[in-house]
């Protein structure tokens, strides 16, 4: 196995670990601060609770991403040097901006823990918004950096070197408004289906629990807001991808040859070498008409590229199909969810959907998974797309499976104190965090 395999695999395992984090950071906040703003509109105690507990989970998620996240960035540098001696001038203004509101997190993170008793209600509750408005610039500004490796604009080429950079219109590159909706709504979808799946699991236990009762409600709101609206920027993306990275679309419909009324193919097993898929579901036109809402539109296949700047095809479409499956089990969760509140204005609590919840819970992250896998595999071969190929790009170092090995390591140790802190946090929900002095003082 090659140096190059190695370097891949190190950034795709730091990827995939911080990921979670990273969709928690944005999401949790969010949770966190509707729970208070729900206590000052109610006075419940219940929702003070919530807030608080959540609120402890926030800044576990917060530590763990921050870890991963500094292991993330040495990495980009020491793995990739060519790919930084080239690209650094302006993938340098997103990062530096992601670390202002990286910052900023941590700053109001400290202010919303440990200004309980310390602040007026409203102060406080702002503190919680700062946190999740931050969450969610330091997420966009790291999405804009990969927006710009897949479309990468904002510079010319002089002599092989980037010249005449303009790093704002680098940010705003072509791909990177679908790419920042489609990243900020997944992270609300997971963040709500798992947080949901928790307390779905509480309450089969517990049918009279108010507390799991109120965390459901809130939770599920933010899963069912966002989930179509997710599957909707799902949709946008993949035609912006058709229109900026062709080889890419082809490689995640397993498409290989040049089709006017391209069907779309579900599943199967994508051949190379024949150029065929066998065992596919296939929907006759389907492909032309959620790309181009014709069912007789000329799709590109891969048969257009050289077979060196193929991505993975199976990879890619495995991914890809198990991304969309996984929304489409959400979506269809989110409806059975929502439609007994649309009638009744009631949440439903029947044990067949409580268990669906805790089912669907983990399908956020799932997908958050597969998707980056589409985006990152399907670039390959390039790192930075039609410009610089990832061999060109990768560290003259030897012996990089020795960090890999490292690294991976100590993602499993962290992982392993994540479990044990987040099972303690659930096993102790049913006893209340707010103490009556405590809440006296807030109200």
């Amino acid at each position: 196995m090659s140096d190059v395999f190695f370097a891949r695999s190190q950034m795709a395992m730091s990827l995939a670990f911080h990921i979670i984090f990273a969709a928690l950071g944005i999401g949790m906040p969010l949770l966190m601060a509707i729970a208070e703003g729900m206590y000052l509109r109610t006075r419940q105690p219940v929702y003070l609770d919530l807030s608080k507990r959540w609120a402890q989970g926030t800044a576990i998620f917060f530590a763990v991403g921050a870890v991963s996240g500094t292991v993330l960035s040495f990495e980009l540098g020491l793995l990739w040097p060519g790919f930084m001696k080239k690209a650094g001038a302006i993938i340098g203004m997103p990062f530096s901006l992601e670390g202002f509101a990286f910052f900023t997190e941590a700053i109001f993170i400290g202010v919303y823990l440990y200004g309980w008793s310390r602040l007026s209600p409203f102060a406080h509750w702002l503190s919680g918004l700062v946190v999740a408005v931050s969450g969610i610039f330091s997420g966009i500004f790291v999405v804009t950096a990969n927006a710009w490796m897949n479309a990468p604009a904002g510079f010319t080429t002089v002599d092989g070197k980037m010249a005449d950079i303009d790093p704002i219109a680098a940010m705003l590159n072509p791909a990177t408004f679908h790419e920042v909706l489609h990243m900020t709504l997944a992270a609300f979808v997971s963040t709500g289906f798992a947080v949901a799946a928790v307390h779905a699991f509480f309450l089969l236990r517990d049918r009279n629990s108010r507390f799991h009762r109120s965390a459901l409600g809130i939770a599920l709101a933010v899963a069912c807001v966002s989930i179509p609206l997710q599957i909707a920027s799902g949709d946008l993306n993949a035609r912006a991808v058709g229109r900026l990275q062709p080889a890419k679309l082809a490689a995640m419909e397993a498409l290989y040859r040049t089709r006017t009324g391209a069907p779309l193919l579900i599943g199967g097993l994508p051949h190379d070498r024949q150029r065929t898929t066998d065992y596919a579901l296939t929907i006759p036109r389907g492909l032309s008409f959620l790309l181009a809402y014709d069912p007789d539109a000329t799709v590109v296949g891969l048969e257009e590229f050289p077979q060196d700047n193929w991505p993975n095809v199976r990879i890619v479409h495995w991914s890809f199909d198990l991304m969309v499956g996984s929304g489409m089990a959400m979506l269809a969760v989110a409806v059975w969810s929502a439609w007994p509140w649309w009638k009744r204005r009631r949440l439903a609590d029947r044990p067949r959907l409580l268990r669906a919840l805790v089912a669907a819970g983990p399908l956020g992250f799932v997908a958050i998974e597969a998707g980056w896998v589409v985006t990152e595999v399907g670039r390959q071969p390039w790192i930075i797309y039609g410009v610089m190929r990832t061999e060109d790009a990768v560290t003259p170092m030897h012996w990089i499976v020795v960090p890999f090995i490292a690294f991976t390591a100590l993602y499993v140790f962290l992982a392993c104190i994540v479990v044990f802190l987040l099972r303690r946090q659930f096993m102790e929900t049913a006893r209340p965090v707010s103490k009556p002095s405590t809440t006296a003082t807030h109200a």
